[in-house]
């Protein structure tokens, strides 16, 4: 089965049980072949498999919490779990207590029956775009393994799992585009809501004026019920997939999306735009030229530094020798940041939120590539000048749109055999569900 409904339906038949459905995601999670014991920090067999138990008993008598109930998911090694540590992805954090709750995300998911089977790798601290994390390994992308490729960041994990088949999507988090990259890279489904809409309490945090919680699947109506199911709707559903014919895409002009791009993600992006276009859709070229501002507005270090300093400074002083040394940098640009640059970036923000939202708002979603380049091979960010390079192209489309607090979501588009390479769709903040329905028709229209 590869779909959350598909599940479902199975669930609901009589077809398969919920203990067979975790036991599956378990085999491959803990299969020594496999990509589990760099994708996964913690494995929950044992309580998985008792709630799996309890699942079937509760549908045999009616009682199932919601039609998901015993479908395994995943989630980031950010998010506290009741009785479980939260050391995202260091070994900083080893000696903290166990949380003492689940965070609301994980809460909303078990209230409805979903099974966690446990905590996926992610980067330390969720700060790269790369994947790589040298305490836990780094989990491969399931293309070219041979070779040994990033799986991007920060929710490596989460990503590979959902692409290996190891449960049936995983809850990430995206602060620069820490769902939409590994999922460009893995050639699953990403998506980054409007982060106002889910809450972050009981996430470790990196940047709250930017961390967003979000699904990875292997599609765009999985990853919508698993969005709508951590937002709250009472109802949580996957939009219908109609036709693209008469959806206005802009594609923003110049070199934001497009400069330094491979040409196997120039080819496949631009197969995909002729393929939405000859099915109906309105891909129109327009400028944002407020993004030129963006690379000075964040010159100090922006949010991602200034906040991190401050939740880790007390941290770093005590055991600082302990964090990746390619994240502590990253982390101590916050130190360099004053009061006064910290309230200037916020006024840039609130500022280009107004302009740039103006630009887009006729349009149905924003069109690009996720990422400019296919998945990088690890050796090629051994050393720290390329491990920066890579990590700021790979992040540089998605990240915008963290700082515009906008939803948006990334869609693999290359044929089996090829290369990833992620379609990158972007809404108006607060219209989740529109965006759902444009990524469901772009999603269907591609796959045809």
């Amino acid at each position: 089965m590869e779909h959350i409904a598909d599940a479902a339906a199975a669930l609901a038949k009589g077809r398969i049980s919920a203990l067979e459905l975790v036991d599956a995601a378990l085999a491959r999670a803990q299969d020594p072949a496999g990509e589990g014991k760099r994708v996964f920090t913690a494995i929950h067999a044992d309580a998985a498999r008792a709630e799996a138990r309890a699942i079937d008993v509760l549908r045999h008598a009616g009682r199932a919490p919601s039609p998901w109930a015993g479908i395994p998911v995943t989630v980031k090694d950010l998010f506290d779990e009741h009785g479980h540590p939260t050391p995202a992805g260091s070994v900083v954090l080893k000696d903290q207590p166990v949380a003492d709750a689940d965070a609301p995300v994980v809460r909303r998911l078990r209230r409805l029956g979903f099974v966690v089977i446990g905590r996926t790798n992610m980067v330390e601290f969720a700060f790269s775009g790369l994947g790589v994390n040298p305490h836990y390994g780094t989990p491969l992308s399931p293309w070219d393994r041979k070779t040994g490729r990033l799986p991007g960041g920060s929710s490596s994990g989460a990503a590979v799992a959902a692409a290996d088949h190891t449960g049936f999507g995983g809850l990430g988090t995206d602060t620069g585009g820490s769902c939409r990259v590994p999922a460009a890279m893995c050639g699953v489904v990403g998506y980054k809501p409007t982060a106002r809409r889910v809450p972050i309490e009981g996430v470790l945090p990196l940047a709250p004026s930017l961390d967003s919680v979000g699904p990875l699947a292997r599609s765009v109506a999985c990853c919508a019920v698993l969005d709508a199911v951590i937002a709250g709707e009472e109802v949580p559903s996957a939009p219908p997939a109609t036709s693209v014919a008469g959806l206005r895409l802009g594609l923003p002009r110049g070199t934001f999306l497009t400069d330094d791009m491979d040409m196997a993600v120039a080819n496949t992006f631009q197969r995909a735009l002729s393929r939405l276009s000859a099915a109906g859709a309105r891909i129109e070229l327009f400028d944002i030229p407020e993004l030129a501002e963006l690379p000075k507005v964040n010159a100090a270090g922006g949010f991602a530094a200034s906040e991190a300093w401050a939740w880790h400074r007390d941290l770093i002083a005590e055991k600082g020798t302990q964090y990746d040394p390619r994240i502590l940098a990253r982390i101590k640009r916050g130190e360099r940041m004053s009061a006064a640059d910290y309230l200037d970036l916020v006024a840039a923000r609130k500022r280009l939120i107004g302009a740039i939202a103006a630009r887009t708002s006729a349009f149905d979603a924003v069109i690009g590539p996720t990422c400019p380049l296919i998945p990088p091979a690890l050796a090629e960010v051994a050393e720290e000048r390329e491990y920066n390079r890579i990590n700021l192209l790979l992040l540089r489309n998605t990240a915008v749109w963290n700082f515009l607090d906008r939803c948006s979501i990334s869609l693999p588009i290359h044929t089996p055999g090829e290369a990833p390479v992620g379609l990158m769709l972007t809404g108006e903040a607060m219209a989740d569900r529109r965006l759902f329905q444009v990524a469901a028709a772009v999603e269907a229209t591609l796959a045809a």
